[in-house]
């Protein structure tokens, strides 16, 4: 239900959610099932982006703004984002300075190129994600709270798999077609014991993790059924682990 509401409102909308929760994929499928589905989804890592670049790719440059810049400027990520969705993973790694521009885009609805004089109007919805509790950077001025507050008038947030283990069968359905496809082999199953094991498994890394697993298991396995021993040495081990927790103790024997 947020989900639609998050595609039907200009608004920005803020994602909250553990590393590997699926924040890209619900914000590809919020901008895909908005009215802007036909314009263009771009999304940007904060936190993979030097901190010296990240404010030419987000509002790009002009030809002359520094020196090696490109000789005819560079369109930042919200300028090549008009008319569609721009997602910034990882809002938290944005610095106090490029936070104070983003929101001035935000209110302007245009940007400025570094070196530029002339702004553009841009129309884009913002998307913004983050793992880490933004409020207690706001309370550490680690993060601006007029940008916060502007950025969660909608947010999400996306439960970890250990927590949904109901929709662990149909992922791991899908990414089995998906990789089964991808080697040319026929369907996968999983045997009761593997599904057992995938659904006990508390997974730190979330959905990438299991897509990770199912990933490695079809490469793997020997036949068209998923067994126990195909499965990682992480889900199997832990597996085990909680097994033995759950079965009690012989009772020691008495002296006849």
């Amino acid at each position: 239900a947020l989900g639609q509401i998050a595609a039907e409102t200009p608004a920005p909308v803020l994602i909250f959610g553990e590393s590997g929760t699926g924040k890209e994929m619900l914000a590809q499928a919020i901008h895909n099932a908005s009215d802007r589905a036909d314009g263009p989804f771009v999304c940007v890592n904060c936190s993979a982006i030097p901190k010296g670049l990240l404010e030419s790719e987000l509002f790009g440059y002009e030809g002359w703004a520094f020196s090696g810049a490109k000789e005819g400027g560079y369109p930042g990520k919200f300028e090549l984002a008009d008319g569609g969705t721009l997602f910034l993973d990882e809002i938290d790694a944005l610095s106090l300075d490029i936070q104070a521009a983003l929101l001035e885009v935000l209110q302007t609805q245009s940007i400025t190129r570094l070196g530029g004089k002339l702004s553009k109007p841009v129309n884009v919805k913002l998307l913004a994600s983050t793992s880490v509790s933004l409020l207690g950077a706001v309370q550490k001025r680690m993060f601006r709270d007029d940008l916060y507050y502007r950025l969660n008038a909608l947010n999400i947030t996306i439960p970890p798999l250990r927590e949904r283990t109901e929709d662990i069968p149909s992922l791991v359905k899908l990414f089995a077609e998906k990789y089964r496809k991808g080697l040319g082999r026929p369907p996968l199953t999983f045997d009761d014991e593997s599904m057992q094991a995938l659904l006990c498994y508390n997974w730190p890394g979330n959905v990438r993790e299991l897509e990770n697993t199912i990933e490695r298991t079809a490469n793997l396995a020997e036949g068209p059924v998923v067994h126990l021993s195909d499965l990682s040495s992480d889900v199997v081990n832990y597996y085990y682990a909680e097994r033995r927790k759950q079965t009690p103790p012989e009772p020691p024997e008495t002296a006849a």
